[in-house]
């Protein structure tokens, strides 16, 4: 059976991982290369590192960042935000990430999809989307920006061109669970699942082990996601991962 990934998120502005609430309230939370240290040593199957930062000195630190990190690290690691060229992945790739994250750039230009899995693989492009429910439609859009500002392409309908496109991997965040620690989106997960046969890395709602548990046992999804539970030591990886093991979901130990 292939084994289930439980993976850390960091946000990281400015060369410090911060969290706040919707990118608001920002606080910083630690050094990212020691806190990649940690969640090495500590089970976790990857990392994904989102760089928040706005300016071109944040850019400029992260890959500082990615440069030191590759060198304690031995798991995989995604970096994804403010990614918009080839140029741009490029430069991740080389400073040490195995895997690029993009959302807003791919939605803006599809073809770079295209462009940069012929370039390095589709084991190297994974599309993030944020996800959100419209009532009056009654269906997921997707939104850019941290989830700011709402296009008008259909989630269900993306998915499936970002895998014909070449994407090895979607980072699927339902913008309506995010925060809320009650649990995964389930409905919307299943659904994509079924829709796609790349990976689905799920994101938004994380809020104890048993919740990993109900993701996994619920939908067919690769892996699950999560941040705040993890930074604030509330529910530590091998918690996660013993309790995987008392339901019979399979998993990686170290």
């Amino acid at each position: 059976m292939i084994k289930k990934r439980i993976i850390p998120c960091l946000d990281v502005k400015d060369g410090v991982v911060v969290k706040g609430i919707q990118f608001k309230g920002l606080r910083e939370i630690g050094d990212p290369v020691e806190l990649a240290k940690r969640y090495n040593a500590l089970g976790a199957d990857e990392l994904v590192f989102l760089d928040i930062s706005a300016t071109q000195t944040g850019n400029a630190l992260m890959i500082d960042v990615i440069r030191k990190t590759a060198k304690e690290l031995f798991i995989p690691m995604t970096i994804g935000g403010g990614l918009k060229s080839i140029e741009d992945i490029s430069a991740v790739l080389n400073a040490g990430a195995d895997k690029v994250s993009l959302n807003s750039a791919a939605l803006k230009n599809p073809d770079l999809i295209n462009e940069t899995s012929e370039k390095f693989g589709a084991q190297c492009i994974c599309i993030a989307i944020d996800a959100k429910w419209e009532e009056d439609k009654q269906d997921w859009f997707c939104y850019t920006h941290g989830g700011k500002q709402r296009t008008d392409i259909r989630t269900l309908d993306w998915i499936k061109e970002v895998e014909r496109r070449g994407a090895g991997e979607l980072l699927v965040t339902s913008m309506d669970y995010d925060g809320m620690q009650q649990g995964f989106d389930h409905k919307l997960l299943s659904i994509i699942q079924k829709e796609v046969t790349i990976p689905v890395i799920a994101s938004g709602g994380a809020g104890s082990a048993e919740d990993f548990i109900s993701l996994f046992l619920e939908t067919d999804v690769s892996a699950g996601l999560a941040a705040s539970i993890f930074h604030e030591q509330e529910v530590s990886i091998q918690q996660v991962k013993d309790l995987c093991d008392s339901k019979g979901v399979p998993v990686r130990h170290v």
